[in-house]
Parts: C-alpha cells; structure tokens; sequence
C-alpha cells in the first residue's frame, strides 16, 4: 500500500520533533496529572523540606520551564504538518479537478458524436 502524505511526513520528522511530541503527548495526559499528585503530596506529606518549599518550588518552575518549550515545538510541528497537509490537499483537488475536467470534455464529445451519428441516421432515412 502508498504510503499516506502523513506517513512520509512523520518519517521524515527529526529525533528533536519526535520527543517533542512525546513530551507534549505525556504533558497532556491524566498520568502527568497523577504523577505530579501524588509526587507533591509524598513531598508534603514527608518531611522532605520545610515549608515554604523552596526547592519543590523552584523544581516546578524548571519543569515549567521546559515543558512550555516542549509544548511550543510541539505546536510549531503541528502547524508545519497542518500546511504540509494543506499543500497536499491543493494538489490532490488540482489533480481531480483536471482529471474532472478532461472527462467532461470527453462525455462532450461522446455526446457531439452521438448527436452527429442520430443526425446522418435520420437524414439518411
């Protein structure tokens, strides 16, 4: 089977937009959302610092740090498949629309020579 515009585009995505997209793809999860809980509430819970978190806080901002730019690569991806997809699209809608077009040239002269071949039937009668 051919391969789908979509597939040669994701083979053709390098290692950085790969992982990108794995991060985003975790990030935008209810496991994250799981981990991060029960990660604060052992670092809580535990008296792995006291309060106010200081490190716990500044963990956090780097995580954020990094994940916010992972999730933007990841969008910038997204947008660069979406106009690969758009272009793919354009040309596929041109290649039917001419292939469109030279069947109705070719049911016009069907139809012109079925015309033609009625008008000699009758005359000829």
């Amino acid at each position: 089977m051919a391969k789908t515009w979509h597939d040669a585009y994701e083979e053709a995505r390098g290692a950085g937009a790969a992982i990108a997209d794995i991060v985003a793809k975790f990030v935008g999860s209810w496991e994250f959302v799981y981990f991060h809980i029960v990660w604060f509430g052992f670092w809580i819970v535990l008296p792995v610092e006291p309060y106010p978190y200081g490190f716990l806080t500044m963990i956090v901002s780097l995580e954020a740090i990094m994940l916010s730019t992972f999730i933007m690569m990841s969008q910038n991806r997204q947008a660069e498949r979406d106009r690969h997809q758009a272009t793919a699209d354009y040309e596929t809608n041109t290649m039917a629309k001419s292939e469109i077009e030279d069947l109705q040239r070719l049911m016009q002269r069907i139809e012109a020579e079925k015309l033609d071949k009625i008008l000699r039937i009758l005359e000829d009668k």
